[in-house]
C-alpha cells in the first residue's frame, strides 16, 4: 500500500525528564446518520468528474451509509478494482488496510429493491443477504437481472456517464471468472499489489457531498 510508515528517529528516555507521548486512540467509525431525502455526490476520478444523485427513498439504509462513507472521506484515493465492460465498475476497498477492515465490520440489513439496476445506477455490492459494507458498483449497462438477487440501487449518475464508460477495463473480471484484481489479495496485501500488477486502474481522487 502507498501508506508511509513513520519511524521515530530519536527516542527520548525517561532519564531525560520527558514523558512518552500518549498512545493514539484507535480510529472509530461513525454511526450512520440519516442522509437528506435527495443529495448529490461529486466524484473526481482520474478519468474526470461524475455527479451521483442519491434518493433516500430508493434504499434508505444504503443511502445513509453511503452518505456517511463520503463525509468520512472513505473513498478518497480508492481505486476501481473491478471494471467489466458492459457490466459493472466496482470500488470501495480503502488503501488504508486498518480503516478498510474497521468499516467492513459494519454490515447493513438489506433494503428492498425499489429501482431497477439500469445503466448509470449506483448499488452496493454484497456476497449474500445482509452483507453490504463499503463496496459499490456502477451499472455500466442495464443489469436488471440483478434486481431479483436483492441488489438495491440507491442513486444514479446524472453527470459524467461518458467518464464512467472510460474507466479502465483492461484487466477483466476478478477471479475465478477472470484474471483481474483479487479483492482478497487487495485486502491482505494492500495497494502495493494493485500498483505492481494492475497499474492502469483508475482512482477516485475525491468524493464529496455537494449542493
Amino acid at each position: 500500500m502507498r501508506i508511509p510508515v513513520l519511524v521515530s528517529a530519536l527516542v527520548l528516555l525517561a532519564a531525560c525528564g520527558s514523558k512518552e507521548p500518549a498512545a493514539k486512540a484507535p480510529e472509530k467509525k461513525r454511526e450512520p446518520v440519516q442522509a437528506p431525502a435527495v443529495y448529490k455526490v461529486r466524484m473526481e476520478t482520474t478519468k474526470g468528474p461524475m455527479v451521483i444523485e442519491v434518493h433516500r427513498d430508493w434504499a434508505p439504509r444504503g443511502a445513509d451509509h453511503f452518505y456517511t462513507l463520503v463525509t468520512e472521506k472513505f473513498f478518497d484515493g480508492v481505486k476501481f478494482h473491478r471494471v467489466v465492460r458492459r457490466f459493472v465498475a466496482q470500488f470501495g476497498i480503502n488503501p488504508d488496510l486498518k480503516k478498510d477492515q474497521l468499516w467492513r465490520t459494519l454490515e447493513l440489513i438489506d433494503d428492498p429493491v425499489k429501482q431497477k439496476n439500469v445503466r448509470g445506477t449506483l448499488t452496493f455490492a454484497a456476497r449474500g443477504p445482509n452483507t453490504r459494507t463499503t463496496q459499490l458498483f456502477f451499472n455500466m449497462t442495464d443489469n436488471s437481472s440483478l434486481d431479483k438477487d436483492g441488489f438495491a440501487p440507491l442513486g444514479k449518475v446524472i453527470e459524467g456517464l461518458d467518464v464512467m464508460d472510460q474507466l479502465a477495463f483492461v484487466y477483466g473480471d476478478m477471479p475465478p471468472r477472470g484474471n483481474g484484481p483479487d479483492p482478497k489479495q487487495i485486502q491482505t496485501k494492500g495497494y502495493n499489489y494493485l500498483d505492481r500488477e494492475f497499474p492502469r486502474l483508475d482512482t477516485i481522487t475525491s468524493a464529496k457531498v455537494v449542493e
